[in-house]
């Protein structure tokens, strides 16, 4: 293993992830006569652009013949819906919210991990890292504060950030889902395998929804905290060449995402290589800026700043456990 290797890695792949999802929010935003679209367009290129580049990835070391292979479909089928849905509602996140606020609602994610491995996995999780989540989630509430507080009255946190500010928190939750049943997958399943079973499913679910938008092209009539959900678009449109180019990077990047954080970890510990995950806030602060204007609230830039010292505690206590483990390991004979 070659930590350093391990880590600048994961750097580019949460470089590319940020790339990724800076597609995402370009696609949703109108520009000059292009319009914003619909979340289910913009996930199937995602998730189908980025199967053929993990199918290249699996062809190059020639793993692409066993790919399919599985003694745990079902587990595959609950990673997938999960996954999927952490998807669906990330994107839909990125057409409402900023994306510095998007990714930084992401960082919940670790946290809802560590609670629901207690309670589906039954792992024994101690005093810090329980103090952790608690602390971590009042930086939570600092950075949702200005979107749910009713006295707020600044232009930019409109009912639209409010949805987006729910889309993204619900996002967190089936992210923390899927984290969960990747780790049951391992147990018996190669990487290739459930990264593919993944992609595969979230494709055929995004399709469905072109098949939906020819029914019904949007959510007439429904409101969600006093906002139209008319808005939330399902028809997909035709894409102009710069769109689709946008699109078929967004798939690009996902794959080049998925690939190095899967290579990451060949070459690294999780423990050592999870603090760059937040480098990903910087990425997402400098876009932001440049390409939208958007400039993220102090309570969000304080509640973050919580948030992923929450984080870092709980990486540092599993260190801490891991590396006493294989000492007493060592220690028994």
């Amino acid at each position: 293993m070659s930590p350093f290797i391990g880590i600048i890695l994961k750097i580019v792949s949460g470089l590319s992830f940020t790339l990724m999802s800076t597609g995402a929010r370009w696609l949703s935003v109108s520009h000059e006569n292009t319009p914003n679209y619909p979340v289910g367009q913009v996930v199937f290129f995602r998730s189908f652009i980025a199967m053929l580049v993990v199918f290249a990835w699996l062809g190059f070391y020639g793993q692409l013949r066993h790919v399919m292979r599985t003694s745990n479909f079902l587990g595959h089928v609950k990673r997938g819906l999960v996954g999927s849905g952490g998807m669906f509602f990330g994107f839909a996140a990125l057409f409402y919210l900023p994306l510095p606020d998007a990714t930084a609602i992401n960082y919940v994610i670790p946290l809802l991990t560590v609670v629901l491995a207690a309670l589906l996995l039954k792992e024994q999780v101690g005093v810090y890292r329980w103090g952790a989540v608690g602390f971590g989630m009042i930086g939570v509430a600092i950075m949702l504060w200005p979107y749910f507080y009713a006295g707020n009255s600044s232009a930019t946190h409109t009912a639209s950030y409010h949805l987006g500010a729910v889309f993204g928190l619900i996002a967190a939750l089936f992210s923390a889902f899927a984290m969960i049943e990747v780790r049951k997958l391992t147990l018996s399943e190669k990487t290739g395998t459930i990264v593919f079973y993944f992609s595969a499913l979230t494709t055929f679910l995004s399709a469905i929804t072109y098949v939906v938008g020819l029914i019904g092209p949007e959510f007439a009539g429904l409101k969600f905290a006093g906002f139209k959900l008319a808005d939330l678009k399902l028809a997909w449109l035709m894409p102009n060449m710069l769109d689709l180019s946008v699109l078929i990077l967004v798939g690009f990047f996902g794959g080049i995402g998925q690939i190095t954080l899967t290579e990451s970890y060949r070459n690294a510990e999780p423990s050592v290589i999870a603090p760059f995950d937040y480098l990903n806030l910087i990425w997402a602060l400098l876009i932001g800026w440049v390409l939208f204007n958007d400039m993220p609230d102090i309570s969000l830039v304080f509640g973050a700043i919580i948030v992923i010292a929450a984080g870092m505690i709980i990486i540092l206590r599993e260190r801490y456990l891991g590396l006493k483990r294989c000492r007493e390991k060592e220690i028994v004979p």
